[in-house]
């Protein structure tokens, strides 16, 4: 029996800032241009103590964290039954965000 076709997914869009502040305005009966105020403000905080400390918790929404990715070495790698020249790639650090309940 041969396998079904895959369906192609549909391109998921996330909100946009501008609709973000769209619909905490009408929730909380504030202008919109307040609200874009505070996001702003709220990106930039974050920013700011996610490179310093390396961690942010936003309280019912997320912890933003910092990891940091160790350097590879450049060899043959065995993936998927066929080996592959792969290039030294540098330490690295990354971002990532985790939902809190």
């Amino acid at each position: 029996m041969a396998p079904k076709a895959m369906k192609a997914m549909k391109a998921v869009t996330s909100i946009s800032k501008t609709g973000l502040a769209e619909a905490v305005a009408t929730a909380t009966e504030l202008k919109k241009s307040d609200i874009m105020k505070v996001l702003t403000s709220l990106a930039e905080v974050v920013q700011k103590e996610v490179k310093k400390t390396g961690k942010v918790t936003l309280p019912g929404m997320c912890m933003v964290k910092t990891r940091l990715k160790p350097a590879t070495k450049a060899g043959k790698r065995e993936m998927f039954g066929k080996v592959c020249v792969v290039k030294a790639k540098p330490a690295r650090t990354v971002v990532k965000a985790f939902p809190v309940a």
